[in-house]
Parts: structure tokens; sequence; C-alpha cells
């Protein structure tokens, strides 16, 4: 039996499997640029990594965003005095019912609020995702998020791959669609 060196069959095979994977790596990746585009949001560079933080929950504890690693993460900064954040809240509540079971976790980001203030609002919203205080701002300024609401999709890799500015309605069918594609990969 010759070896890979000596045979061209092996090696043209070899050529062609390893060029087919390339294409459907990179088909697999346009068709994620292509639902994120469709869903109204901006795509992020391809392999960027989450900045990892640790903030105070509602409940007195901490959570590590790096814990929801193999979830779905959608993380938003906001305030309570925003307007387009507080008409987002309602349609953010709706998909994390929708999709929670399926791995999707939301994670709010309040900047720079009283817990007290922050927690009043949750409770009159009857919102049930996972709030958190960056009180100094500090998270914020790390992720870019000069205006509010500013919203980040992270994979179940851990990657940031996909962001937008300002107020969306999070239950619209173009982002129902998404997060279906999301949560099934």
């Amino acid at each position: 039996m010759p070896d890979y060196e000596e045979c061209p069959m092996t090696r043209s095979f070899a050529f062609v499997l390893v060029f087919a994977l390339i294409v459907a790596i990179s088909a697999c990746g346009e068709t994620l640029q292509n639902e994120i585009r469709e869903a109204g949001l901006q795509p992020i560079k391809e392999g960027t990594e989450l900045i990892d933080f640790e903030l105070e929950s509602l409940d007195g504890g901490t959570v590590k965003l790096s814990s929801y690693k193999g979830k779905v993460v959608f993380l938003n900064f906001w305030a309570t005095w925003c307007p387009p954040c507080v008409a987002e809240m309602p349609s953010m509540q709706k998909l994390y019912d929708r999709f929670k079971e399926r791995g999707l976790e939301i994670i709010a980001v309040d900047l720079q609020e009283d817990k007290a203030a922050v927690r009043k609002f949750v409770d009159r919203h009857d919102l049930t995702f996972t709030a958190l205080l960056d009180k100094t701002g500090r998270v914020g300024s790390q992720y870019g998020a000069r205006n509010i609401p500013t919203t980040y999709i992270i994979d179940r890799k851990g990657f940031v791959i996909a962001g937008t500015i300002g107020g969306k309605e999070w239950y619209s069918p173009e982002l129902i669609s998404f997060f279906e594609f999301l949560l099934k990969s």
C-alpha cells in the first residue's frame, strides 16, 4: 500500500476534504452574519471574547458573567430613568419567558443607580431575568455603553457576536427568528 506521499489520489482527496471544510465553516459564519443583519443587529468582529465581570445582584449576591458560558447571553446596559430602556423591558421579558428553558439568559446591568430604585423598578414591571448593579459604571465603560440602552448578544462559547444601541422591540418576528436560530446552533 503506497503511503500518502506516493498516492496522488489520496492527496487530491485530502485537498478536496480540507477545501470542503473551509467552505462549510465559512458558510456557517456567513449564515450567522446574515441572521444577525436580518434581525436588525450589528455583527461584532468574529472571535471577540466577552469581557468578564462580577457585579452585585439585587438579592445581595454577586454574579460573574463567565458563569453563563454554555448559554446564549443577552447583555443589556440600562437605567430606570431612560425612556427607551423602560420601553424595551416588556419585550425583553417576553423574549426571556419564551426562550429561558432553551438556554437564553438575560442580564440587565443597571448603570450607576441606587439598589432600592432598581429593585422598585424590577418589581413594578414584573421582571424575572437577572438585574445587576454597576454602581461605578466601570463595566458599562469597558463595554463601551456610552449611550443606553446598549445590548450585546454572546453565544454559547462566550463570544460577543452582535450588538445594538438604542431601544428595540425584542419580541418582533425577526428577533424571535434570530434567537430560534441562535439557540438551535
